[in-house]
């Protein structure tokens, strides 16, 4: 078990450093226009592939980093450049998770390639959980796969909203129910292979920020995937559903606690997203609030604008040791007695939204319109306090653990 540190070692530092120079020289200076085209920012996505952070290799070797800093680091990094083009490199990300968490060796080896591609020709995934009446509760989710034995193959229909790249993605992770009366232990994950017949893309979000991130519904009619396509396979599917079966019979409330601590081990690489972001607004303002005169002397001079800056590093730094500190309490397995990963979020995502809105203030003007980039960070910053859990849903879970009280 690696001790918790506060200091990255020269490996993490060359990383960073490197990062940081992608994220300046090449996702900085395209922010403004994707943002304002509303679309997937290709020929980023395909630099990134080019030196080598669009790939699976790039996020295992952070994701397995002892330390359980190398993601957060990453993020934070990527997210300071933009956190629209940032999501469009990183949300594939996620749906690779998903298949290294839950498949086979076999489905690893197979689907994983299939989702980057090849530098000069980059593919991207999609990660379909969320819908329309199932967003905080996953419980509730409607989506249904049933299996045709005679065919052996599942049979899936539902719709799913708010998937980042879907409907545009070469390969979709569709997480569906098998077994309603289990709840979340009843679902499952599926890949739906490229050019699957009865999966469309339903209405393209036009949205307040991250606009450089594709954000689409799914729309799966009939959606016949082989029984390969089940994650993990169907006997370990069945093996699962006899144990929540059991222990739904004999512990009841515990069985959705169980679900709820899967999803406090990703909130805190949510939370370095929003540190990047707030970070680069804070890091704007410091730079506007030296060199912009006012009666003959820098703003920053006036109290009342160097007591925001102040309060503003503060609470980034802040909200990154939070971060830091859930990060690596879920590499080394370490259990959120307290909702640590919650807690992560929770901070980094108010903190964001708080500082980008300090850095419109004291830009004053200029930082109400498009011309600065704090305009574009405030509305980006919006989405941390909503996706992956929202703020109130965050509270709710840290309220409820310190309580002893069961998550529902």
């Amino acid at each position: 078990m690696a001790e918790f540190t506060m200091e990255l070692n020269d490996e993490q530092k060359e990383v960073r450093d490197w990062l940081h120079g992608f994220a300046a020289d090449v996702i900085r200076p395209a922010a403004a226009e994707w943002d304002e085209r509303e679309e997937t920012p290709w020929p980023v996505i395909q630099e990134a592939a080019k030196v080598g952070i669009y790939s699976l290799d790039f996020y295992a070797q952070q994701y397995f980093d002892a330390t359980g800093l190398g993601i957060p680091m990453a993020m934070e990094e990527l997210f300071w450049g933009d956190a629209g083009i940032a999501l469009s490199i990183v949300g594939t990300g996620l749906a690779a998770v998903g298949v290294l968490a839950n498949g086979t060796e076999e489905q690893i080896g197979t689907w994983i390639p299939q989702m980057y591609g090849e530098p000069n020709d980059v593919k991207v995934a999609a990660f379909c959980s969320s819908e329309p009446d199932a967003g905080s509760d996953v419980a509730s989710m409607r989506t249904r796969a049933v299996y045709d034995e005679a065919k052996d193959e599942w049979v899936i229909n539902g719709t799913k909203t708010w998937a980042t790249n879907g409907g545009i993605a070469n390969v979709h992770v569709v997480v569906a129910s098998v077994d309603p009366g289990l709840g979340s232990k009843g679902h499952a994950s599926f890949i739906v292979p490229p050019g699957t017949p009865g999966l469309t893309q339903g209405q393209k979000f036009k949205k307040h920020g991250i606009r450089a991130s594709h954000t689409a519904e799914v729309v799966l009619d009939g959606v016949r995937v082989p029984g390969s396509c089940l994650l993990g396979g169907k006997e370990k599917l069945d093996e699962r559903l006899a144990r929540a079966r059991e222990k739904a019979r004999k512990s009841g409330d515990r069985v959705k606690n169980a679900a709820m601590a899967t999803f406090e081990a990703s909130r805190p690489a949510v939370g370095a997203m929003a540190v990047g972001t707030a970070r680069a607004a804070y890091e704007v303002a410091l730079d506007y609030a030296r060199t912009r005169e006012q009666f003959g002397r820098p703003i920053i001079d006036n109290q009342g604008v160097a007591f925001q800056l102040a309060d503003m590093r503060t609470q980034i730094d802040a909200a990154r040791l939070l971060v830091w500190r859930a990060s690596w309490m879920a590499v080394n397995g370490r259990p959120f007695e307290a909702a640590e990963g919650s807690m992560s979020k929770l901070l980094a995502s108010e903190t964001a939204k708080k500082v980008t809105a300090q850095a419109i203030q004291i830009l004053g003007g200029n930082g109400y319109t498009r011309e600065y980039p704090v305009e574009r960070m405030h509305r980006d910053a919006a989405i941390y306090t909503i996706f992956e859990g929202t703020s109130e849903i965050q509270r709710l879970v840290i309220s409820r653990t310190i309580s002893g009280m069961p998550i529902r």
